[in-house]
């Protein structure tokens, strides 16, 4: 019997949002479906309708069939559904096999959980995955990769398995775990299971899906075959226009000034010392694989980690940034890659977020914050970034990824920095909204800060950059002039160096 899930005129509101505008069309086994669209056009809140997660206002879902309502993620998960979302959820000091088997391990005739048993199943499935690890290893032990793997063998040991979503499931993974993930995911496609892949990677989508659904303002489009519709045809159906060659349109700054930034040989835990210079209204790439020190090499500069040699001057003062806190006082901000856990504070509101780091400023010498300066900060980063949400009052957890993005750069750029620090700014968000911060760090650099772009995208960090550093093995392995940068030369330096 081949699964199929079809959804028939699905609506979702939220205050000041319609979030799903009359969804329908169906996905069928055997096959890897694509959601794809720009952020806030309805992708993950079709999939938690789906997941039991949101209750739809209008609409009914049909699996196999069947129609089904299901009011939280464990009726979704009996009736055959998993969800795999970009935060993980395991428990990190369980074993593999008990993570696997979490709820509903085996017991022998006494009642007392039988672990060996256990350990004996996930074994089993591990092996039929292809996967080098071992069912007793803890998961905080695993690398990201394989803690998601886990996730994924936690699913597919339910023999009930229909529907397996995939919410960005490639963010945080090296080339070759990808490769792994992608074996798994045409292993669950011809064993006839309906694969649901979102992804704003377009070379992935040609790579493992057979069928692209395309979303748009809360709306479905059209579902189309991949391997039929160029990339750039995709594009201009999700976010309604031609974005053409997106960094060549870019109106770059063409007024490089003096040395803004001076880092002589710092160091710390997890970085070998590292010297480089940035210049004034620079935006300044930093390249390299997965794990060569890029990140650590900033957060060291900024104080997150506690640097164990090296200076750094500031417009020829030097300076100590002993703490991300004392880096901000200077005039040295960092927007980190993962928004999630230390982006964004999630109990807080738009406003809250953007105003977090101005507590100093918008308070009076008594300590007594000004509401009035708050809401102006906030309504000024909101109009600057075109952040889209109904007002400030909205909880930044119920915006899209990039708008939760531009509040994040809306509260550093809030404290007027001169040099600002951008760590994968562009992670997990769509096409549309990337062009949007593309021409964010332009105007940036224009207006004379000096940016420093860490982007494991090789064409995000050759189109936007005006000079490129190279990592390897957590030192520098190279420097390469933006407009003689190729993608295989920087591959070539940060896999084996000059």
């Amino acid at each position: 019997m081949q699964h199929t899930l079809e959804f028939r005129n699905i609506s979702k509101f939220f205050p000041g949002v319609k979030a799903l505008d009359h969804i329908s069309f169906k996905a069928y086994g055997g096959e890897v479906l694509a959601f794809l669209g720009e952020n806030g056009a309805g992708k993950s809140t079709l999939l938690k309708v789906l997941n039991g997660d949101y209750q739809p206002n209008e609409g009914q879902y049909l699996l196999d069939g069947e129609e089904k309502h299901f009011r939280t993620p464990h009726e979704a998960l009996m009736a055959g559904i998993s969800v795999i979302y970009q935060e993980r959820q395991i428990l990190l000091e369980l074993s593999v096999a008990e993570n696997i088997y979490l709820g509903r391990m085996p017991a022998n005739r006494w009642g007392i959980i039988d672990k060996a048993k256990a350990n004996q199943m996930a074994e089993k499935v591990i092996h039929d995955f292809g996967l080098p690890i071992k069912p007793t290893t803890k998961v905080k032990d695993l690398s990201i990769a394989y803690q998601q793997m886990v996730e994924i063998m936690k699913a597919c040991s339910r023999e009930n398995l229909k529907v397996i979503c995939f919410d960005e499931p490639t963010a945080s993974l090296s080339d070759d775990e990808i490769e792994v993930l992608f074996r798994v995911i045409r292993k669950l496609r011809d064993e006839g299971k309906i694969v649901i892949y979102v992804s704003h990677r377009m070379s992935e989508l040609q790579k493992i899906t057979d069928k692209v659904a395309i979303f748009k303002d809360g709306k479905y489009v059209d579902t189309v075959v991949t391997k039929d519709v160029p990339q750039q045809q995709l594009i201009r159906m999700m976010v309604g226009r031609d974005l053409g060659d997106i960094y060549s349109s870019l109106d770059r700054n063409k007024k490089i000034g003096e040395v803004l930034l001076d880092v002589r040989g710092i160091s710390s835990d997890h970085v070998k010392p590292v010297s480089f210079q940035l210049r004034r209204g620079e935006v300044l790439g930093f390249s390299g694989l997965v794990g060569a020190g890029r990140t650590e090499v900033m957060r060291a500069l900024i104080g997150a980690d506690r640097r164990r040699g090296g200076e750094i001057y500031l417009e020829g003062r030097k300076i100590e940034n002993r703490s991300p806190k004392e880096a901000m006082d200077n005039g040295i901000i960092m927007v980190p890659e993962d928004r999630k856990l230390q982006g964004i504070i999630k109990n807080l509101s738009v406003s809250g977020n953007i105003n977090i780091a101005l507590l100093d400023q918008n308070s009076n010498r008594f300590g007594v914050i000004s509401s009035k300066k708050e809401e102006a900060e906030a309504d000024e980063g909101i109009r600057k970034f075109n952040i889209k949400t109904p007002d400030r009052d909205k909880m930044i957890v119920e915006l899209s990824g990039g708008n939760q993005q531009k509040c994040i750069v809306a509260r550093g750029l809030a404290t007027h920095p001169k040099v600002l620090i951008l760590d994968e700014p562009t992670k997990g968000i769509d096409v549309g909204a990337k062009s949007e911060f593309y021409e964010m760090i332009c105007e940036f650099a224009k207006q004379g800060l000096g940016v420093i772009l860490i982007s494991s995208e090789l064409p995000e960090v050759i189109g936007l950059s005006d000079r490129i550093i190279v990592m390897r093995s957590l030192q520098i392995a190279g420097e390469v002039d933006a407009k003689d940068a190729t993608e295989d030369g920087l591959l070539s330096l940060g896999m084996i160096g000059d």
